[in-house]
């Protein structure tokens, strides 16, 4: 076979070059071998794809075909044609020049919207408490707390379905230009939705009632249980008894290429839509069909009635992903479960929250007395040490307090839940279960307690079963989250990246379940992984990023899983092994007792640094309050923006202080290096905060000051970047909400980090991660929910997707 014979030498040669050899054998292992990496390799497959004469090679058929001879049978023969075929593609849609003043215009006109909303919250804010404050004793106080609470409480939730039927109607499957006026209606739309207090009842029947009356066509027993709202509604279309697991995508629209495109999602009868999935614009599902946790629909693709499917791409399964069995829920008793719902709003939460601060403001003394028109104050020594024992007060006693209740009243609670018993929805058992869920998967505690030593105490404390857990010093990140923590089990020794979802809890359309979910000992679980109930791995597995976890098949040991669908891959490499002396007899210890102390004072400096946060704001305030009386709406919303403003400020220059104002470099370290406990103080800087700035020129301006080499008019709907100085993007890049940039990677004991460039008009996709070490050329597509590896090379205007990603010709358009 000369194709072959010729194909195993070119290939060879390009190997060689990368790993400084003369000659490579067509038969040594990759990895076991030749000692490669996956980033060696990602540049290996680059080189690859430059050269005519040979076909495109994928990270996928290195990890299949693990040697020259069995890489060069894999591949298809290279068409004569081939130079031409490898020219560089034409984009399809390419991005459009930008219009800087357009986008300064936009800019301004999102500034005076939110200015104009906030003073019109104020006005509300201070007539309603003027009302209250004219109350006599303590009933009628309570009374005109519950009037005008639950008064503002249903316009804040009407007021975002006015908007949208006045400034939109309704929506149809168009696309428009960012920062255009089209897309200022759109945002304000958006902004009003994602701010509506009814996300609040996300699986409830009341949010499903919300999604309806901004169009959406939704039909019986649905359950929503994804914080994702969707915001083009009127294309949304959900079949009777469907359920939408937690963190899936389904927006109706997309960014791309510099053009907002709304497009429908249509879910038939009985869908079941798993955990961490998206669903792109012009996707449809049969009824009865399934889409399986950690999995992707594209753009024109549909699931035919009564299938399976999984993975990124989505491709057919026969895994059951309904694994809890229907139960009586009645029309009746999800009607009753959403009135008493709003009974307990309107006549306890919002009448106690609206008198307590009439309380506050007029009875307290530190507050009290700052009430009133007068601007003498603002100088007076006093006010400042008011605002000091407040914030104090506030912090500290929240802080403690918090935690003594959290780790006692949900265990309580749970008491009241059996596990594997199957209970119907919207019931006592579920309220129960939903507080315990909301209230475990507190953020505050596991970002303080979060790389550290600390987490795993506090995950025990708070119910995980670790009763045998080997202290690593970095078992977990900031981010892990639960359905309930009493039915965790993770086994001695494994580690956990950040954005770990433990799926410990089964929902039907008219039940739900819990269950014990098992991480086996010896693991590594890389970053945004949702481990479900029954995950078919056992010990000494290493799970790598966005990686699927299989439910069928024999209990994978020994082994690395990658991609969804996953498939095997080595579960280390000689370059992840050299610090293994780190981690083992006196030296380990030593380093272990010095990252302790590390992390401690990382504790108690960004515990100080929150409570000097919060006294700044508290002194805004108490200062807001001294001016009251003096234009009291003007005061509320300059209070508001410079809440804003000061958080974004203070925030990033804590991070640039903590980077001494220099620029991160490329590192290869152990985590029991002081680098890299230098390196986890950066991700502990707080940044909430952003998602406020989501699709405005603002959030380009807070890139900037954290360091984010950023080129012009760069539309950022809701993009994640984890080392800021270490990234760069183009003029005109698109990046969609949930997208990622991550230039670092953990495995075992080993960090790395490097580099990441993302060229001027590129588009990064709904929920699509970008590792480090990577570059994409000037208009390159990484399609949705994709995973672009380390070390990839994405040629200029080519599309890419998958997990993990790979050249694709154009976009989908397949059912089967």
């Amino acid at each position: 076979m000369p194709e072959t014979t010729a194909t195993e030498r070119i290939l060879a040669e390009v190997l060689a070059g990368l790993v400084s050899a003369e000659r490579v054998p067509v038969d040594s292992h990759f990895f076991d071998d030749l000692g490669a990496n996956s980033l060696l390799m990602a540049q290996f497959c680059a080189r690859v794809r430059k050269r005519g004469d040979l076909p495109s090679v994928s990270m996928k058929d290195v990890y299949r075909h693990p040697t020259i001879r069995s890489l060069a049978m894999s591949l298809p023969a290279v068409p004569s044609t081939a130079t031409e075929e490898r020219a560089p593609a034409v984009p399809e849609d390419p991005t459009p020049p930008g219009s800087s003043p357009r986008f300064v215009l936009c800019g301004t006109l999102q500034l005076l919207i939110f200015l104009g909303y906030s003073y019109l919250a104020g006005t509300v804010t201070i007539r309603g408490f003027t009302w209250v404050s004219a109350g006599s004793g303590l009933v009628d106080i309570y009374l005109r707390s519950a009037v005008f609470g639950s008064a503002g409480f249903l316009g804040m939730c009407l007021f975002p379905v006015a908007a949208k039927w006045i400034l939109v109607g309704r929506w149809r499957p168009m696309e428009f230009p960012v920062w255009s006026l089209a897309y200022l209606r759109f945002w304000t739309v958006r902004v009003l939705i994602h701010a509506n207090p009814m996300r609040l009842f996300i699986g409830n029947p009341l949010y499903v009632l919300y999604l309806r009356a901004l169009g959406a066509r939704i039909g019986k027993n649905v359950t929503i249980l994804s914080p994702a709202v969707p915001v083009c509604t009127d294309l949304l279309t959900i079949g009777a008894n469907t359920v939408i697991r937690k963190e899936a995508y389904f927006l109706c629209y997309r960014a791309h290429a510099g053009r907002i495109q709304t497009g429908p999602v249509t879910l038939g009868r009985d869908v079941f839509i798993g955990e961490r999935t998206v669903l792109d614009i012009k996707t449809s599902m049969g009824d009865g069909a399934q889409l399986g946790h950690t999995s992707a629909l594209q753009s024109g693709e549909a699931v035919p009635a009564g299938q399976r499917w999984h993975g990124s791409p989505a491709q057919r399964t026969d895994v059951d992903y309904v694994r809890v069995a229907p139960t009586g829920c009645s029309t009746l008793r999800r009607f009753g479960y959403g009135f008493l719902t709003l009974v307990q709003v309107c006549v306890v939460y919002v009448p106690l929250g609206v008198g307590l601060m009439y309380f506050l403001l007029t009875e307290v003394p530190a507050l009290g007395r700052w009430l009133g028109p007068g601007t003498e104050g603002l100088t007076s020594a006093a006010l400042y040490l008011d605002a000091l024992v407040i914030s104090v007060v506030v912090f500290f006693g929240f802080t403690l307090l918090g935690l003594v209740w959290l780790l006692t009243v949900p265990r309580l609670l749970n008491l009241m839940i059996e596990p594997d018993k199957v209970y119907p929805l919207y019931g006592f058992h579920y309220s129960v279960h939903r507080a315990v869920t909301r209230m475990t998967n507190n953020k505050f505690f596991k970002w303080l307690f979060g790389d550290s030593s600390y987490i795993v105490h506090y995950l025990r404390y708070l119910g995980y079963n670790m009763s045998r857990i080997e202290q690593t010093g970095s078992n977990f990140g900031t981010d892990v989250a639960h359905e309930t923590p009493y039915l965790a089990t993770v086994g001695s020794g494994t580690m956990v990246a950040d954005g770990l979802s433990i799926i410990n809890a089964d929902f039907s359309s008219t039940s739900f379940r819990v269950s014990r979910a098992t991480i086996g000992a010896h693991n590594f679980l890389g970053n945004f992984i949702a481990y479900p109930s029954g995950g078919r791995t056992g010990e000494n597995c290493l799970l790598a990023t966005k990686v699927m976890v299989p439910l069928d098949g024999e209990i994978r040991e020994g082994v690395g899983l990658l991609g969804s669908p996953s498939f095997e891959i080595p579960r280390s490499v000689e370059r992840d092994t050299r610090f293994d002396r780190y981690r083992t007899g006196e030296e380990f210890r030593t380093r272990l007792a010095a990252k302790n102390r590390h992390n401690t004072v990382t504790i108690g400096l960004f515990l100080f640094l929150r409570w000097v946060h919060v006294f700044v704001l508290t002194v805004l305030a108490v200062a807001a309050i001294e001016l009251y009386g003096v234009a009291e709406q003007l005061l509320i919303a300059a209070y508001m923006a410079l809440s804003m403003v000061f958080t974004a400020v203070y925030f990033s220059m804590m991070e640039r202080i903590i980077l001494r104002f220099r620029p991160l470099q490329p590192q290869l370290c152990s985590i029991y290096q002081p680098y890299f406990w230098w390196h986890e103080r950066l991700w502990k800087v707080p940044d909430t905060h952003f998602n406020a700035f989501n699709g405005t020129p603002f959030k380009n301006l807070l890139w900037r000051m954290l360091g984010v080499r950023l080129g012009r008019r760069v539309f950022d709907d809701g993009c994640y970047i984890t080392e800021r100085t270490l990234t760069a993007i183009g003029d005109d890049a698109t990046l969609n909400m949930g997208s990622k940039i991550q230039c670092h990677s953990q495995e075992d004991g080993t960090f790395k980090s490097d580099h990441s460039t993302i060229g001027a008009g590129c588009t990064l996709g709904i929920g699509a991660l970008v590792h480090y070490g990577v570059t994409m050329g000037d208009g390159a597509v990484l399609a949705a929910d994709s995973f672009l590896m380390k070390g990839e090379e994405i040629p200029q205007h080519a599309r890419w997707a998958g997990n993990p990603a790979a050249e694709t010709r154009r976009a989908p358009q397949r059912t089967a």
